[in-house]
């Protein structure tokens, strides 16, 4: 388990110092001048020189890498010059908002999803199944903006019960949240009817029926258990993707996270930021990703064999 760790979290340091270089050649190879951004078209030479000369722009492209990953390391993102703060504080205190909306978003997709996965296969085949299976198509098919818009249209300005903008309450916070869940829960819906079906076929559920356990107990005690070993998985990313994908949902609702952030410093050419974000982000799928890694080998006994 150890040597299986050491190896995953290996990979993991590859992966970040992998992100951050195609971050900084990225940010690079951008057109513009980020001084004469900064200063504004009307600064004079002299100026504009000084402050290249303080991000360092002189530099070539090798030494200012090697710049660049000396200041990840120590978490040195340089200074917002839009904001006035650090790089990484600005990006820090917008990262709460996105993770209290992540985590909403995956409540919500796991609640429904887990329902309407147990109640299509405890009805294969049935018209509920083929409703269930139709809706999940429809969700996945349907863009999170068309959703949000048509959420915040309907619950806001029609039935006007919730607000269509953030403005701190748990209400505000419900129309981003099932906007980006929605896509997600007939996806999470089938893996579970699929996990489901294909374990009710397995020798432990009949031997469990033969010593007398109820229906009710051998489906939700043993059969559900062992259906959350591929769902586990799938879980993880989703959440890597809800924090790194929730950009459109944060504009729609102005969500003050880190998503808005990221596509405001990338129209003012706020490098400092978009670097402290875009790492903020890798690290943190990257970080779900190898927790998922681990959280299934402790799920799976036969992986832990393998891994012994």
């Amino acid at each position: 388990m150890t040597a299986f760790v050491g190896r995953r979290l290996a990979q993991a340091l590859l992966q970040i110092w992998g992100a951050v270089t195609v971050v900084f050649i990225a940010l690079r190879v951008l057109p513009g001048d980020p001084a004469e951004l900064i200063l504004g078209s009307q600064a004079t030479p002299q100026a504009l020189e000084e402050l290249r000369g303080r991000l360092g722009l002189h530099e070539s492209l090798p030494i200012q890498y090697v710049h660049h990953l000396r200041d990840v390391v120590t978490l040195d993102f340089g200074r917002s010059w839009r904001q006035g703060v650090s790089a990484l504080d600005a990006c820090l205190e917008r990262l709460g908002p996105t993770l209290s909306l992540s985590a909403w978003a995956m409540v919500i997709t796991i609640v429904l999803g887990f329902v309407a996965g147990s109640f299509a296969a405890r009805r294969a085949n049935t018209w509920a199944d083929h409703l269930v299976s139709v809706s999940s198509l429809v969700g996945q098919a349907l863009p999170p903006f068309w959703i949000g818009i048509m959420l915040s249209l309907i619950f806001a300005r029609w039935l006007q019960v919730l607000p269509s903008t953030a403005d701190g309450t748990m209400a505000g916070l419900l129309l981003p949240a099932f906007t980006l869940a929605l896509p997600f829960v007939g996806w999470l819906g089938r893996l579970v009817r699929t996990g489901v079906l294909e374990e009710m076929n397995q020798d432990y559920v009949r031997t469990a029926h033969a010593k007398g356990l109820s229906h009710r107990v051998v489906f939700y005690v043993h059969v559900l258990r062992n259906t959350l070993v591929p769902v586990v998985t799938m879980l993880g990313l989703l959440m890597g993707y809800f924090i790194a994908n929730g950009v459109i949902v944060e504009v729609i609702f102005a969500w003050p996270g880190i998503g808005s952030l990221l596509i405001d410093s990338i129209t003012f050419r706020d490098y400092a930021v978009v670097e402290a974000v875009l790492t903020v982000i890798t690290v943190c799928y990257i970080v779900l990703n190898l927790l998922v890694d681990v959280l299934y080998v402790y799920l799976d006994p036969r992986i832990q064999l393998e891994n012994a």
